[in-house]
């Protein structure tokens, strides 16, 4: 990883931006000098030829001349040996061979510097094109060609330089001088030259790449610094600092990185303790609160928020906040941007009532622009619970009330007419506005007694008290005192249980009970009266059982509401007020206590409480 690391670094970029550069110079100059060179030195070749040329023609000339008119002396020999010594004269390494060719094409004379049996192909006639060319044109020509001929003395001729030179005389061409050059001399050179070249290059490149390495760490070592910085900015350490190693504009950026460090930190100490405020207070908030972006999209949920709706945190991030809240039906997120009213979420169970509401505020900038919306949630399920049944107890009591007093104002209404002196109807008239009056004084004294058990001032006078004789007690004076044919069983402990209560407050308790198992006690049917002790619990488990009609399954969790009624017409019938059972429950609540019933429909119904009971204590008192 390491090696990766530096093969991308910006530190092998700036060597090989610089070695490549430099190489790129180096390739340009070396071009332009080889190119001006091998013309240079090409030329200069083809110059010293011609120099060396012009002295022959003008003696192979001249010999010619004489021949053709016939002054050359007999002594002199013949012309092709006056012409091959004035050839000889022209030994050099550079010249390979030499022709001389009269007006006809027929070779006059001919030397080679590696073939000295050359002369036999004089007289031979010379077909070469360029030959012909000077011959009839009169002009000097010349080509460049590689060597179309196998020399056994020199097979690595390689290139050569061919000459065609006219030898003129009073404006006739009288012959051609054919001169084959060794150019390939001059390209040895040039490959010589070219592998100095190439040398130097590379031994250039390789102190311009130990250099390029020495000047790019001085850009290098501070950028490596300031990246190293950042990485250790992303991971939230901001106690490095950028060392300085000069002033230029490296330096200054590097000072101005620490000091973009310096306010990094300040800032992100600032952020993390708003963050830190703003996470205790929603975390400590019992409203629920959820944010979203600009698009309607949740970006924040606290757990408040999250237990009412009974989502994960990680799971609603991104949702839509109508799809979260359920209303995706009803209201789009721009329909909650301009929701000025609260929103009622009824989330409501057959078994179980669940409401939240929803309050919703704008995240606005100054410009207008929305960045989000706000959602805060109430759990207003108590609140509806409370508002019902202060709804539904304000219509029992009215409800009530009217009866007996409707009843009360036409039996009073019949006796204001005439009816009191009717000596029969009369008493009995008389006698239904009493009863109703008693029972409209039992409600209110009833409505009383839960009012004072609601307020905070409410205190019971609690004494010790031996819960079995207490008991006992009780139900001798309903058994003694009953009007209809039911039998009492009671099974009690035959021991002394001493328990805490106020007698009058457990009285009340007790007759309520006892008074509700006798009225729905059918003739010739039992009370069943029972206690027993649960040490192991700390209490004492109290019990009324009946054989009366029973209450159905979906009705007992509701018995011990005020003014509720299983059977209104009969519990009216028999004078009740449906408020006996919610004050046993506020009374033994009070205690420390529970209060719960048990019912088969038809069979009868049983009442169980519990009283706190300790041991130790009874004990002490004891």
């Amino acid at each position: 990883m390491r090696k990766v690391g530096f093969f991308r670094s910006i530190h092998l970029k700036f060597v090989l931006i610089y070695v490549l550069l430099i190489a790129l110079a180096i390739q340009i100059i070396g071009l332009y000098f080889v190119r001006e060179l091998e013309e240079t030195l090409v030329n200069n070749f083809k110059e010293s030829i011609e120099d060396r040329l012009s002295p022959l023609e003008y003696s192979v000339t001249e010999a010619m001349v004489e021949d053709i008119e016939g002054n050359r002396m007999e002594e002199e020999g013949p012309l092709s040996d006056a012409i091959n010594v004035l050839l000889s004269g022209l030994d050099s390494e550079d010249i390979q061979e030499v022709r001389v060719i009269d007006a006809r094409s027929r070779i006059i004379g001919a030397w080679s510097s590696s073939d000295n049996s050359y002369q036999t192909i004089i007289g031979q006639r010379m077909t070469d094109s360029l030959v012909q060319r000077t011959l009839e044109e009169g002009d000097t020509l010349t080509e460049k060609q590689n060597q179309t001929f196998v020399d056994p003395n020199d097979p690595d001729l390689g290139r050569i330089w061919v000459l065609a030179s006219p030898l003129i005389s009073n404006g006739e061409v009288i012959g051609s001088i054919y001169i084959v050059t060794k150019i390939e001399n001059v390209y040895s050179q040039m490959d010589d030259i070219n592998s100095i070249l190439a040398g130097g290059t590379a031994i250039s490149l390789v102190i311009t790449a130990v250099l390029g390495v020495l000047l790019a760490q001085t850009i290098t070592r501070p950028i490596s610094d300031m990246r190293r910085q950042a990485l250790a900015m992303a991971k939230g350490n901001f106690s490095r600092k950028v060392k300085v190693y000069g002033y230029d504009e490296i330096g200054q950026l590097a000072i101005t990185f620490n000091n973009l460090t310096k306010r990094l930190q300040e800032a992100q100490a600032t952020t993390e303790g708003e963050r830190r405020k703003l996470s205790s207070v929603l975390s400590y908030m019992t409203d629920g609160v959820i944010a979203t972006d600009r698009k309607g999209r949740v970006i924040l949920i606290n757990d408040p928020a999250a237990g009412m709706l009974n989502v994960s945190r990680e799971t609603v991030l991104s949702q839509s906040i109508s799809d979260l809240l359920g209303v995706e039906d009803e209201y789009s997120f721009e329909d909650l941007l301009s929701q000025q009213d609260s929103l009622i979420l009824d989330f409501s169970t057959p078994g179980r009532p669940y409401v939240l509401r929803a309050n919703f505020s704008i995240i606005q900038k100054e410009t207008g622009f929305v960045n989000g919306l706000i959602t805060v949630l109430h759990d207003i399920t108590e609140q509806e619970k409370i508002d019902a049944e202060r709804r539904e107890f304000v219509a029992n009591v009215s409800h009530e009330l009217r009866t007996p007093l409707t009843t009360m104002r036409s039996y009073l209404e019949a006796l204001a007419e005439g009816a009191w002196q009717d000596k029969d109807i009369a008493p009995q008239f008389l006698n239904v506005t009493q009863t109703e009056t008693e029972r409209m004084i039992r409600l209110v004294n009833d409505l009383l007694q839960l009012s004072k058990m609601d307020s905070k001032d409410y205190r019971l006078n609690k004494n010790w008290v031996n819960f079995i004789e207490f008991y006992q007690k009780i139900i001798d004076r309903f058994e003694m005192g009953r009007s209809q044919n039911v039998t009492f069983k009671t099974k009690l402990p035959n021991e002394l249980l001493y328990v805490e209560i106020d007698t009058d407050k457990m009285t009340q308790v007790l007759d309520n009970i006892i008074s509700n198992a006798l009225k729905y006690s059918p003739e010739g049917g039992q009370l069943g009266f029972k206690v027993e002790k649960k040490e192991k619990e700390k209490e004492i488990v109290v019990s009324v059982s009946d054989q009366g009609m029973g209450i159905p399954r979906e009705n007992i969790k509701n018995i011990f509401e005020r003014f509720y009624r299983v059977d209104k017409a009969r519990t009216r019938q028999l004078g009740g007020t449906g408020l006996g059972l919610a004050i046993a429950k506020e009374m033994i609540t009070a205690h420390g206590g529970r209060i719960w019933a048990s019912s088969v429909e038809g069979r009868g119904t049983t009442i169980y409480f519990t009283l706190p009971y300790d041991p130790t204590n009874e004990d002490e008192w004891l």
